[in-house]
């Protein structure tokens, strides 16, 4: 049995025991991401083309557009999911995301949450934050090792900054959809990624949730960066500062919320629909 990485998410399955990140992540020049031509063809369907994009050190981007943009398959592709057929992928200054493995670059501190929430659901709540906590360890020393008073003391910090300290005892099934999307986040940010890639993270939350997860993402913005994909526009503009809009593989505009908002040619492909 191995021990599998949180911090990939869905369809992990590479044991974290054996993984070896090729040189240290490096953050000096403030620039997290760096993606430079990358393209990726499916059965001569170009599914991203030419895109380029940087992400700053700590910074919060949303991306845009509408469905079929390339947004899923860009992520991929940063997780290494997806091979691009050409292009430059670089976490910080020295990792190449085209040469690591999935396990590799979740380790290497690039956390990605789906957007179905994935939580062990007979655990508390507790509980999963510290299985997350213990993910870089083999199964077997996380199942029978003795928690540390620094990792207790990281996993009430935890809670308390995702809302859920009064129901660290309560199983994660029983949680509400929110209160499960808060819950994976706190078990992304157990794992102290550098990078969190968040897909839809609002789908499906009430009003009160939304506005929660708005407050969350802007105090974890300069601590960690973050690639927020939604189509909650309401949403988006309650947190973004750049708003990147992809289409057909491509960015088609980026700037602010009220610039993007503004350009015709959004207006035509996505915001006009």
């Amino acid at each position: 049995m191995t021990d599998t990485a949180i911090a990939g998410g869905e369809g992990y399955s590479e044991p974290m025991g054996h993984v070896l990140v090729p040189g240290e992540l490096d953050l000096s020049h403030g620039v997290a991401l760096y993606l430079d031509d990358i393209n990726v063809s499916f059965d001569g369907f170009k599914a991203i083309n030419s895109l380029s994009l940087t992400i700053d050190a700590g910074e919060l981007r949303c991306i845009i557009g509408p469905n079929g943009a390339g947004k899923t398959t860009m992520m991929d592709v940063i997780t290494g999911k997806t091979r691009p057929d050409s292009g430059t992928a670089f976490f910080g200054q020295t990792l190449d995301l085209t040469k690591m493995r999935e396990a590799e670059i979740a380790y290497a501190g690039i956390g990605r949450k789906f957007q179905k929430p994935t939580v062990f659901e007979q655990h508390s709540v507790f509980d999963n934050l510290e299985l997350a906590l213990k993910a870089d360890k083999g199964i077997w020393h996380s199942l029978f090792s003795r928690r540390s008073p620094a990792q207790t003391t990281r996993i009430e910090e935890l809670m308390e900054l995702i809302g859920l300290q009064e129901l660290q005892h309560r199983p994660a099934g029983l949680l509400a959809h929110g209160q499960k999307q808060w819950l994976e986040i706190g078990m992304l940010l157990a794992q102290e990624p550098k990078l969190l890639l968040l897909d839809e993270p609002v789908a499906g939350m009430t009003d009160a949730e939304t506005e929660r997860t708005a407050e969350l993402f802007v105090s974890l913005a300069g601590k960690h960066s973050l690639v927020v994909v939604e189509h909650d526009m309401e949403f988006v503009n309650s947190i973004a500062r750049t708003v990147t809009v992809l289409h057909e593989g491509s960015v088609l505009a980026e700037g602010s919320m009220n610039q993007v908002q503004n350009d015709p040619r959004v207006i035509e492909v996505y915001l006009g629909r």
